[in-house]
């Protein structure tokens, strides 16, 4: 048994171990594995975080889009990665709702398998309604949807999604029943509404804005705690009835299970710091996008209260893959 001495010095030895290994660190040009399509907002903050990150670490940063299985494709090439911290995954809600989903199926282990290195954005979801829509208000629609059940629709991107999961949330806060109305993407979701076939979306900021600033679509309420800068004057969901409730889109870095902590910790400052350039957070913006920053250890948290929150409405909602 080591004796209190020897504790302390191997304690040390491994602090200068780790301090020298995140000097070293990064030895090669690093990937931010990107699982969804080029041009999307997860591509293009991956790409200007990147960019920044680079030139924090010393080291190029490729972003190499990998698409396909609902994000799955991309996350378990990351998993099977060298964890040397040079190989990094975008990840989103989608990480935590495959977790469940797909747990019994998935060719990596459920977020056992990544170290979670830095939350970066968060993409807003907004409920609005066609400009003809008699519901001016999120109250008003919200009074409707209890008096008449089950006669409102809501369209999303598609089944067992981010704003799927929101709208199921949303129905359970506040007590209504909803129709839903699942489509192959955000674009057709909202030309249903635009369309007058579907009386509300929840999309994301990007998908509608142009809409809204061209007074064919009426946003009613934001499913994020806060207020957006760009939408100053529409107001949350939870300041409209339902408080506590928030439903919004989330992106971040992680890297494999057993990444050395030091070299997370130099990923973590890099990315933060790059959140904090003036120019950054403009792109981004620009993008529907609002920078969400987390260090490892809270950005952990936050990715176990988001399988739990997520876990009990899935099996709730008895939502299937």
């Amino acid at each position: 048994m080591l004796s209190r001495r020897e504790l302390l010095v191997a304690g040390a030895a491994g602090a200068l171990a780790g301090n020298a290994l995140a000097q070293a660190f990064p030895s090669r040009t690093m990937k931010i594995v990107v699982p969804f399509p080029p041009g999307g907002t997860g591509d293009v903050q991956a790409r200007v975080i990147g960019e920044s990150m680079a030139r924090a670490l010393g080291q190029p940063m490729l972003v190499e889009n990998k698409p396909g299985g609902g994000t799955i494709i991309g996350t378990a090439q990351v998993a099977k990665s060298a964890p040397d911290g040079h190989t990094l995954l975008l990840m989103a809600n989608s990480f935590v709702i495959n977790a469940k989903l797909h747990a019994a199926t998935l060719p990596y282990e459920g977020i056992k398998a990544f170290e979670p290195v830095a939350c970066l954005t968060n993409s807003p979801q907004l409920l609005a309604v066609n400009a003809a829509s008699p519901y001016r208000t999120f109250k008003e629609w919200l009074d409707a949807a209890k008096a008449k059940p089950g006669t409102i629709s809501y369209a999303t991107v598609g089944p067992a999604t981010t704003q799927h999961i929101a709208g199921e949330m949303l129905q359970r806060a506040a007590g209504i029943r909803l129709i839903y109305t699942p489509f192959a993407g955000g674009a057709p979701a909202v030309n249903a509404v635009l369309a007058g076939h579907v009386d509300t979306v929840l999309a994301n900021v990007n998908e509608i804005q142009a809409f809204l600033e061209a007074g064919k679509m009426r946003a009613l309420a934001v499913t994020t705690p806060q207020r957006l800068d760009t939408f100053k004057q529409l107001p949350t969901v939870s300041e409209s009835g339902l408080p506590g409730y928030e439903a919004s889109a989330w992106f971040g870095l992680c890297a494999p299970a057993g990444t050395p902590k030091a070299v997370i910790d130099r990923l973590a400052q890099a990315a933060t710091g790059a959140l904090a350039d003036p120019e950054i957070h403009r792109k981004l913006v620009g993008v529907g996008l609002e920078p969400y920053p987390m260090g490892p250890a809270q950005f952990a948290a936050h990715i176990a209260d988001q399988y739990a929150k997520y876990s009990r409405v899935i099996d709730e909602a008895g939502i299937k893959a």
